[in-house]
This record gives C-alpha cells, structure tokens and sequence, in this order.
C-alpha cells in the first residue's frame, strides 16, 4: 500500500473535536487525568528528582511549566521533563497488545504544546487522542515482537511516534506541515532493549517517555517554523517502516483511522506496580480477603504468568516490577499502597524476605494468549493442608474490564493529594473532568505547580 504519509498526514491536519464519538472523550479524560497523577506523583522519585535537576541546569524560554514544581522552560524540556515524572514508575497506562505506555509521552507533550500554543481542552483532547492512535498504530505497522527480536525497546520506538501527534496536532500544521513534522519525527526513533538492566527506574523513565515526548515535540516545532523535510517518510524506498521492521504492515497505520481510536483501548493500573502484576495481584488480593488470611496460615504461593511477562517481574530490583515483593507486602499489609510498591528499604524487611522465599513464580506457556496476554494464576497452599486458587483473565483497568470515572478520580486523588493538597486535587479532578469546557490549557498551570 502507498501513500500511508499523505493519508495519514491529512487526517492529522483535519482532526476536530466534534469528530470524536462522546465516550472517546470520556477516554480520553481519564488518560489524562491518570497520567497527570503518574507525572504528579513521580516528580518526588528518583527519576523524577532527577529530571529536575536536569531542567534547573538547562534552563530555557519559558513557554511550558514542569508539574509539582516552579519551574518554566521550553516546550521540549518540559515535555521531557514531564515524561519521566510520567514514567518514574509503573503508574501509568499501558496498551496490552503492542505494550507500548502511550500517556507516559502523550500528555506531556500534549501539555508543555498546549501551553506553548495556549490552546484550548477540546483541542488538547483531540491531541492525546491522536497522539495514542499514532503510538500504537506504529508498533502494530512494525510488529511488536518483530521490534523487539532486533533487540529495540518497543516502548520507546513508539513513544516519538505518539508525542508527534499530539504537538503537531496542538501546532496546527497543515497536510504539508504534518509529513514533515512526521519525518522528523521519524529521524528520531530509538530505544533499545537494554533498559531492562537499570535498577532505578531512572533511564527506563527516560527511554519509555521523556525522550520520546521531547522528539516529538521538538520535530513539530520545527515543522512549524518551516523545516522542510522528506515528503513520504512512510512510503518508498529507505521508508521508516521497512528501516525498523522486518516485515511491516504499512496498512495498519491507517486502518480504521477515525473509527478505531486506541485510546480507549489502554489499560490504567489500580496498582502502581509493573503490568504483567496487576492481573495476579488483584487475583491474590481476592484470595486474601475472601479467606481472611494471614501470614502464619500460608505455607507457599505458585503464581503463574505468561512467559514474556514473568522475565520482567521476576525477583527485580526494584520493587514495583518485583512480583515476590509485591505479593509478600500484600500478605502482610492486606493492600499494595504506593508507598509501599517503592520501598527499596521494606525489601530487606526480614519478614518481607521470609515471605518472598515462600513465593514461585513460574513462566506459564499456556497463558500466552493474545487475546489475553497479561493474565496471572495465583495458588496459595495452606499450613492446615488446603489449597486455594484464582485465575484473572483480565485485571482491573483494561479495556475488557475497565474502571469507572469514580475509580479513576480515587486513583488520581491518592497520587496527587499528597503533593498538591486534598483542595487543590478536587479542583483538579473537577477540571479535567470537563476540560473540553476549558478555554486555555493555561488554566491548569498554576494549579500543577508544586
């Protein structure tokens, strides 16, 4: 197929508001509302402390805020900068199928552009939206697994992709204006898979999100001072997609372009802990209080997750992507906060130790389903001799099984009312709950600051 640019571009370029169905909207809000709480609370992390220092150091033309902070700068630190908040752990949304995180570079690039351009909600809405369908569209074109089988991160090959889309849009680039914005766009793909070896949640922040939100930010800036580029970046000989694909298919970067949109699509994590734990933590929690148990009335815990899912949670360093450490906090707690999903000190809690030692964590290859691909099977064995066990085909948040506008309000105001106040988090919530009504972005500024 030819011309996947050019009918790509044009949608971008004639993308309104009224064209939006009322439950993409709906989506949509709560994206941005559950990312902005990831980015909120992750100012305070390490990664997140990093990226403040970075900025400080960097300074810059004040045209977009970093949120939790004082700080102004241009739009593509900031959108840098808000992407790691977004991604310094494991708050944000994810998309099962390409496992791309697009919210985690989505919205920051949507926001620091909109505060650029002082656009308006509507428009900052059809941007994320867009910036989603854009994210996930160029993992489906290139194949997930084929990205990963030439060692690349899937996450941050997508995540420029997704951040064009959103600035370029906000920047009101013509047809023209958006094949360039894409090509330089495209110029600026990377991510490897190498981030599974960082233990601090730090370049992972940067790989998933910033650097992808500040690509994306920075080629439709340049597309809309007037850099001219390649026509058809997708198209032809030497195009983006044959260069990070073994056997792309160009097709699905417009398939159902204006009737599929992928943002409702994601999947928001009640827990702040990797995905492939969601669906065997809920499914553990169950057991937990059904059977009212305790820590001295379990003997062990087989938890069973697909395979690709259990080499990413298995006995990691950091405790929000370590399943055992997950599990034993839940058995002792009865809940997984997001205090204690960030402890690196509870993890050498003896009684936390004790209690991971109990817990297998076994590489299923019958859970491989692609319809279902991050399922989890949890069986708790009982010092009395009983057994008892409960599978999760889809957890919490996705699209099969999604939260309500209640739960994801509750979400948000656990991560932000603890930085910004109980006030200032119900202002909020109450905003972004009707931002197509907001007239400038700018309004949210002062409220975001820390």
């Amino acid at each position: 197929m030819e011309n996947i640019t050019g009918v790509l571009a044009a949608y971008m370029a004639n993308a309104r508001f009224e064209h939006l169905p009322e439950h993409v909207v709906q989506h949509t809000k709560f994206r941005v509302l559950d990312t902005l709480a990831a980015m909120i609370s992750g100012s305070r992390l390490k990664a997140g402390v990093e990226a403040i220092r970075y900025a400080r150091a960097q300074g810059g033309t004040q045209e977009s805020s970093i949120v939790a902070t004082d700080l102004m700068t241009s739009a593509s630190n900031a959108a840098l900068v808000n992407g790691m908040f977004a991604h310094a752990d494991e708050t944000d949304d994810f998309e099962p199928t390409t496992k791309a995180h697009p919210g985690s570079h989505v919205v920051p690039a949507a926001l620091a552009m909109a505060q650029r351009k002082n656009s308006s909600g509507s428009d900052m809405i059809v941007a994320v939206a867009l910036g989603y369908d854009l994210c996930c569209r160029f993992l489906l074109a290139l194949g997930p697994d084929l990205v990963r089988g030439s060692h690349r991160s899937a996450e941050g090959t997508s995540s420029t992709m997704g951040a064009v889309g959103a600035a370029a849009y906000l920047a009101k680039l013509d047809e023209a204006g958006m094949r360039y914005a894409l090509s330089y766009a495209s110029q600026q793909v990377s991510g490897i898979w190498s981030w599974v070896r960082d233990a601090d949640h730090v370049e992972k922040a940067f790989d998933f999100a910033g650097m992808g939100a500040r690509n994306g930010v920075t080629a439709a800036i340049m597309a809309e001072l007037g850099f001219t580029g390649v026509w058809d970046v997708l198209d032809g000989e030497h195009n983006a997609l044959i260069a990070l694909s073994s056997n792309p298919v160009p097709s699905e970067m417009i398939k159902q372009l204006g009737e599929r949109y992928l943002v409702t699509e994601t999947s928001i994590k009640p827990f702040s802990v990797g995905y492939p734990i969601q669906a065997p933590l809920s499914a553990f929690l169950d057991l937990l209080r059904t059977h009212r148990l305790t820590p001295d009335m379990v003997e062990s815990i087989k938890v069973r997750l697909p395979a690709d899912g259990a080499r990413i949670v298995n006995n990691r360093a950091m405790p929000d992507v370590n399943c055992q450490y997950v599990i034993a906090v839940a058995l002792i707690d009865g809940a997984v906060t997001f205090e204690s999903s960030h402890s690196h000190d509870r993890m050498k809690d003896p009684l936390v130790k004790q209690i991971m030692g109990k817990i297998e964590l076994l590489a299923d290859p019958a859970l491989m389903i692609p319809e279902a691909p991050r399922s989890g099977h949890v069986e708790i064995f009982l010092k009395d001799g009983r057994s008892v066990n409960q599978f999760v085909r889809h957890a919490p948040g996705t699209k099969e099984n999604p939260m309500d506008a209640a739960q994801v309000n509750e979400k948000a105001a656990s991560l932000i009312g603890p930085i910004l106040g109980p006030s200032r988090t119900e202002t909020l919530i109450t905003l972004i709950g009707s931002l197509e009504k907001m007239k400038s972005v700018q309004e949210l500024r002062e409220l975001l600051q820390g």
